[in-house]
């Protein structure tokens, strides 16, 4: 019997031993490191890199973020009632335009706060996802460059083609106006200046230039970001609070209307 229970004990420990030897191998392979720190778990991060991926799939050489990953990555989060923020980090050339819209959509109508950090580059269709956040960062050797929306493969010569990229100018120029203090006119002249890139027309954007145009929030980098999501999930639990308090109170004077010293005031129950 006790030999039973001391080889059932050996073979639970020599699991549990093969089960971090094989984790430790797994970030060896995909961290170059044996141990990684783990994430806070009410804080949800999600990286974007290199070239957004949309409808058609990327040469395999290339880094992509592909929108069909980080979608229900959001819907996940935005259900999970253990994640109370999401920190989104950028550094991507941009992409395809429906898809990159599809994501800083999905962002910015979350129930959730969020908080987006600008490292590296937030190129191309990658502004309205920088700007998609409650409060926006920039490090200061972050870029950002400000273009029109191109079209590629076969292109027509009607003016209905030019007619459709002004439509889907239109869109990325609104939804970048409505998360930022930019306004369209000043957002156009960046996208349109012809004096400054060499092959294309369009602004770059360093660090604190995008916070000069009010395109984001803040110079700063990952410190920053954690303490201020940090600081609007406590303004939301707060709110919420508050909120709840003024529900219960609402529902007992309803229930008791000739009650005039509420749930929580020394007045009630007096005979006074």
């Amino acid at each position: 019997m006790c030999q039973n229970h001391t080889s059932t004990r050996l073979t639970r420990r020599e699991s549990v031993r093969r089960s971090r030897q094989k984790d430790m191998s797994e970030n060896l392979k995909e961290f170059g490191q044996v141990q990684i720190p783990q994430p806070v778990n009410h804080i949800h991060s999600l990286v974007i890199v290199g070239q957004i991926e949309g409808h058609m799939t990327l040469p395999p050489q290339n880094k992509t973020t592909k929108y069909e990953h980080i979608l229900p990555q959001l819907v996940a989060a935005e259900q999970n009632p253990n994640i109370k923020g999401i920190l989104i980090l950028l550094n991507t050339v941009g992409g395809d335009v429906e898809a990159g819209l599809a994501i800083a959509e999905m962002i910015e109508s979350m129930s959730k706060p969020s908080v987006s950090v600008v490292l590296g580059g937030g190129h191309s269709i990658g502004a309205p996802i920088s700007v998609a956040t409650n409060y926006s960062y920039i490090v200061e050797t972050a870029t950002m460059t400000i273009h029109p929306i191109r079209l590629t493969g076969q292109v027509l010569g009607v003016p209905q083609t030019y007619e459709y990229l002004d439509k889907m100018q239109e869109r990325v120029i609104k939804f970048i106006t409505k998360n930022t203090k930019i306004s369209s006119q000043e957002l156009r002249k960046l996208m349109f200046n012809s004096g400054q890139l060499a092959r294309d027309i369009g602004t770059l954007l360093i660090g604190k230039d995008a916070v000069l145009y009010s395109l984001i929030d803040e110079v700063g980098g990952i410190g920053k970001a954690v303490i201020k999501l940090e600081e609007l999930i406590q303004q939301k639990e707060t709110y919420n609070n508050n909120n709840n308090k003024k529900d219960q109170q609402n529902y007992y004077f309803h229930s008791n209307p000739q009650d005039p010293g509420g749930p929580n005031n020394s007045f009630r129950g007096s005979n006074s």
